[in-house]
């Protein structure tokens, strides 16, 4: 477990302190890429990635997730904060945590996909895909809705 700290802030990798409701609520609601998304597949994705929770005062205004081998590539997703905390260099401290997690060191590929943050993202290294001819995808963009 891992944990930042900054003013009234804090990002910890620890899970027990997550709000599975917290993140449901944003993922389900508020997110574009996780409209609908069911609560048990949030409480899954969870249980199974490295989470940074981003916390003020003890309550969730944030999260990153990361899906990882620990040894050759991490996937980065999930990454919000809650709009009224928003414009006070969170989401870069965010970032700037996940990035120096000892267990995330030496990675040789990251991905993930953004509608709209590019900018935040390039300021980490992330560029467009060099050969985006070599990459694959399964997409399957309404399955939370199906029954």
């Amino acid at each position: 477990m891992q944990e930042w700290h900054r003013d009234e802030y804090t990002v910890s990798t620890d899970q027990t302190k997550l709000d599975v409701e917290a993140v449901y609520a944003f993922l389900g609601g508020e997110s574009h890429w996780a409209q609908n998304i069911p609560r048990d597949v949030v409480e899954r994705s969870l249980r199974n990635s490295l989470c940074f929770g981003l916390y003020r005062e003890g309550a969730q205004v944030g999260l990153a997730r990361v899906v990882s081998d620990y040894a050759t590539i991490a996937y980065l997703g999930d990454v919000y904060v809650l709009q009224r905390y928003r414009g006070r260099g969170l989401s870069k401290w965010l970032m700037e945590c996940v990035l120096a997690h000892p267990d995330l060191q030496h990675l040789r590929r990251w991905i993930l996909i953004t509608r709209d943050a590019h900018e935040l993202y390039r300021r980490y290294g992330f560029t467009a895909l060099k050969r985006p001819e070599g990459f694959m995808e399964l997409h399957e963009p309404d399955i939370y809705r199906r029954s």
